[in-house]
């Protein structure tokens, strides 16, 4: 008699951890998801500013970077030109999250 209910409470402990194990994962996807935004608008950034440094586009380079990184959800936070190759860092603010990324562009070679 003692074994009445015991399918019941193992149920509701494998529903309890399925559930506590989903809630720690969507924090963590949201980080990657994030984190890949931010690269990618650095990475538009900088070849945004890049084109504009030889002259491919027309524009101060770290203007065209800033609205680059803003077209792609980020901020602007620094962009360094150094003869031909640019380096940015960008940031991507979602939630209470905020992710910064880096990137350098220039002509190959």
């Amino acid at each position: 008699m003692m074994d009445r209910g015991a399918g019941t409470v193992l149920a509701l402990g494998i529903v309890a951890s399925t559930a506590l194990v989903a809630g720690m994962l969507v924090p963590l996807v949201g980080v990657s998801v994030t984190r890949h935004r931010a690269a990618t608008a650095a990475d538009a950034a900088a070849l945004a500013a890049a084109d504009a440094l030889i002259g491919a586009t027309t524009g101060d380079p770290c203007e065209r970077a800033a609205e680059v990184a803003a077209a792609d959800g980020a901020s602007l936070l620094r962009c360094v030109p150094d003869g031909l190759v640019v380096t940015v860092r960008v940031r991507v603010d979602r939630a209470l999250l905020g992710v910064e990324e880096r990137a350098t562009a220039g002509p190959p070679g």
